[in-house]
This record gives C-alpha cells, sequence and structure tokens, in this order.
C-alpha cells in the first residue's frame, strides 16, 4: 500500500532523524523532498502546495518540544500534517435515517462499486449488527446484476430483484418495498457507472437520488486510477450531494496520491478503504492511522482490532488448555493457526499494519513470499490421515510421498512442512513449562517465525 510514497518519505524522516538540530537549511531540504516524493506520488499540485505550506511553517515555529529532538519533532509534524489532509478524524457511515436506510453508490464503471457495494453490506452486517440489502440499478451491464447477486449470496445478505429490461428507478421503488416488508435495516442500491461522466448518467442519478433521498451517497474512487479518479469524484461531487468517498484497490496503490488529494478536491470525507478482494476487506478510514501507514509507521491499533474480530477465541481458548495441559500440539493444531492466519488477509495483510525497521517495506517483504504458501501447507496437512496429524513422527518416506501427491506438491515441501511443526512444537512445549513470558524469552532466531516464511 502506498510502497513508493512510503518509501521516499522514510528515506525523508531517516535523514531527518539523524540530525542532532535542525537549521532553516535542513528543514528547507527535508521539505523540499517532502514536496518532490508528494509529486511523484501523483498528488495534486494544490494539495502539495497547501501540505508543504502547513509543515514548513510549524517546522520553523517554536513547537519543538523538549522531550523530543528536533527530528521527532519534524516527524510528528509531518505525521500531522499528512493526517489532517486525509481529514482530522474518522467521519462513520450514517445511518441516522427511518429504515430502511438507502445507501446510493456512485462511481465511474471499473472502480469497484460492485465488489465495494457487497463488502459494505457485509461491514454493516458483521461489524454494525444491521440486516443489510443490496440491489443492481445497472440495467447497461446486465452481468453487473448477476454479479452482485452472487456476492450477495457469499456475504449472507438479502438482494432484490432486477432486470435489465427495467427502469433504474422503478427497481429502486420496488427494492424499497422489499426492504420494508423483509424488515431490513438498510438498503444499498449499486447505480450504473461510465468510463467518463455525461449528462445522460447524471440525470439518471439525480432522478434515483430524488427518489430514495439517501441517508449517504458514497463515491466509490479507484485509488490506482490516480488523477483521472480525484477529477471525476469532483466532477461527481459536484453535480451530486455527495457524503462520502469508498477508496478501492488500496492494496495494489503504490504512489497514493488520490488518497492525499480525494478530500481535499471534493471536500467530503473518505469513510471506507478496500484493501483486497475478499468481501470482509473494507476497513473504517482512520485518517491518523493512515498517516502512520505512510510515514512506514505501522498501524497496530488496527491489527489488535482485526485480531479481536478475525482470530476463533475459543479456538485459542481451547489451544491454550491444551498446551498448557503438556499435551502436544499436533498438525491438526498447526491447520488451525494457518487457516486463522488466512483469515487475517495473509502474511501480507499482517506485516501491512505492523511498523518493521528502517528501509524494509511490507510491499518488498510480502513480494519474497509466495502468498500460496500458506494455503498450500494446509492443502499438506489436509492429504494426511487423522492418525498422521496426530502423530506426525509416524510419517516415513512412503508416506511423505503419498501425502506429497495429494497435495500436488514435492516432497522437499512436505519435509519443510514438517520441520516448521517440529520447531513450533519445541516453543510450545515452553509454553507448559514456564509461562508465556519464559517461552518468549528463550525462543531461538528460527523457530519462532511465521510458517511459511
Amino acid at each position: 500500500m502506498f510502497a513508493n510514497l512510503t518509501d521516499r518519505l522514510r528515506q525523508v524522516v531517516d535523514h531527518v532523524r539523524g540530525r542532532g538540530r535542525l537549521t532553516d537549511e535542513n528543514i528547507q531540504e527535508a521539505v523540499r523532498e517532502v514536496r518532490r516524493a508528494l509529486i511523484e506520488a501523483d498528488v495534486a499540485l494544490p494539495v502539495v502546495r497547501e501540505l508543504i505550506a502547513r509543515v514548513q511553517e510549524r517546522a520553523v515555529g517554536t513547537e519543538i518540544n523538549r522531550s523530543l529532538t528536533p527530528g521527532q519533532a519534524f516527524i510528528a509534524i509531518l505525521q500531522q500534517e499528512i493526517a489532517t489532509q486525509l481529514g482530522t478524524e474518522a467521519v462513520g457511515i450514517n445511518l441516522r435515517h427511518q429504515p430502511p436506510v438507502p445507501i446510493l453508490m456512485v462511481g465511474l464503471q471499473g472502480g469497484g462499486k460492485t465488489t465495494s457495494t457487497a463488502k459494505l453490506a457485509i461491514h454493516l452486517k458483521e461489524r454494525m449488527g444491521r440486516r443489510p440489502m443490496v440491489v443492481s440499478l445497472d440495467t447497461r451491464r446486465p452481468a453487473a446484476m448477476l454479479q452482485l447477486e452472487r456476492l450477495a449470496a457469499q456475504a449472507g445478505v438479502s438482494c432484490a430483484a432486477a432486470s435489465p429490461e427495467e427502469r433504474p428507478a422503478d427497481i429502486a421503488r420496488r427494492a424499497l418495498e422489499q426492504a420494508r416488508r423483509e424488515q431490513a435495516d438498510v438498503l444499498i442500491l449499486d447505480t450504473a457507472g461510465r468510463t467518463r461522466l455525461d449528462e445522460e448518467l447524471l440525470a439518471e442519478l439525480r432522478e434515483l437520488h430524488g427518489l430514495v433521498s439517501p441517508a449517504e451517497t458514497l463515491f466509490v474512487l479507484d485509488s490506482m486510477a490516480g488523477q483521472d479518479a480525484v477529477n471525476a469524484a469532483r466532477a461527481f461531487s459536484g453535480a451530486l450531494p455527495v457524503t462520502g468517498i469508498i477508496l478501492t484497490k488500496v492494496d495494489g496503490d503504490a504512489r497514493g496520491g488520490a488518497a492525499l488529494s480525494a478530500r481535499a478536491v471534493t471536500g467530503q470525507p473518505i469513510k471506507f478503504i478496500g484493501t483486497g478482494e475478499k468481501l470482509p476487506a473494507l476497513e473504517p478510514f482512520i485518517p491518523e492511522r493512515m498517516a502512520m501507514r505512510i510515514l512506514g509507521m505501522g498501524d497496530v491499533l488496527g491489527l489488535v482490532e482485526d485480531l479481536g474480530r478475525k482470530v476463533d477465541r475459543e479456538q485459542a481458548e481451547r489451544l491454550a488448555r491444551k498446551v498448557g495441559k503438556g499435551k502436544g500440539f499436533d498438525l491438526a493444531d498447526l491447520r488451525e493457526q494457518l487457516e486463522q492466519m488466512v483469515n487475517m488477509g495473509g502474511l501480507e495483510g499482517l506485516l501491512a499494519k505492523l511498523p518493521l525497521p528502517g528501509g524494509i517495506s511490507a510491499d518488498k517483504v510480502a513480494g519474497q513470499m509466495d502468498p500460496r504458501a500458506i494455503r498450500r501447507q494446509i492443502a499438506i496437512i489436509n492429504s494426511m490421515t487423522v492418525g498422521e496429524r496426530r502423530f506426525p513422527k509416524t510419517i516415513n518416506g512412503s508416506r511423505r510421498q503419498r501425502i506429497a501427491r495429494g497435495a500436488g506438491v514435492g516432497v522437499p515441501d512436505v519435509n519443510r512442512l514438517l520441520k516448521q511443526h517440529e520447531q513450533m512444537q519445541k516453543v510450545m512445549k515452553r509454553f507448559s513449562k514456564g509461562g508465556l513470558q519464559k517461552a518468549l524469552r528463550n525462543m531461538p532466531g528460527g523457530a519462532g517465525r511465521f510458517p511459511g516464511a
């Protein structure tokens, strides 16, 4: 996420951090490097000028806290100003409306509206306890209706019926009635898109807006489209009462210009970001945390929230009790841990929110790992018998060959997994003997690494 911008700003941060004191010359040099990094990230020029002016004004002022070095103070100023640029505070979704609460999704074709509609529905269902319904109003792209229907089934939410032969307004009217009958809390309406904004599309959107009176009109912005997407957002917000932005494909955006420009250009807050292809990969946008991630400081609070939400606590407690009683950590237990990691977004998802040492990028580390490695390891364990998972030492040469064939991998892959399990078993034994703190203190460098690393 924003790897190029993060790398450039990290270089500035590392350079400034090494200064014993900051002079006007040092500040000017650092500010020039920040400006260059922002321009290369495709941040809108007016936004660059405004942000740089604020950083420079504060850096040459008297805001140096005695508890901080001048370099630390400059970094704090830069982080605060980037957070201000992204939005002074998180703005949640507005559901203060007579149910079913209508939410209108608008944007250009290919920006990710349909996928974001399903992601928002699952977010409302799983994290806010709502009963959402979705409906497709895209009569120009019949595949969009089928796509949303399938995504809704995956998300476990209701999808109102729609036909390409109907008018979008008629579909919306009928969907509202259906949502009331089924007592849905929220109705998310996925509208048609175009490759560019035209009067016909605007007329259709204005009619829909007047019909449903949405509590939210969310513009879905493809962050990888850069300034083209930002210009489209400006045009939409000028023609419709847009209330917020969903920034999609953030995980694939190396530059970050759209994220830093969108709020300033449209005047509307970024409310959510899409961080992956999976349906749960939608996060509320928190400016301060995003600023820290852009500067390579990680988002540990976000990671803790993910762990609390996605880790199966009963499963974790069951494993803790088992290990505490001195019972072995078998391959079935390892499979459960690997599946938990997949649910967390894999190693890439974990690394993206960890503050890594200077010069190390989460994207670069993740790029050195095969994202399919964890799934291959799960497949290897699935190819074993129940007895083999429980007693790994019974897996001899012929069994390894059979397991490898069943998983579609080579015998060295099976050997590697068994070796990693053996290392993890040694660590788990320390839990039963001396508790967590002792285990962590005595953990050897290689034994505690992530499986698949």
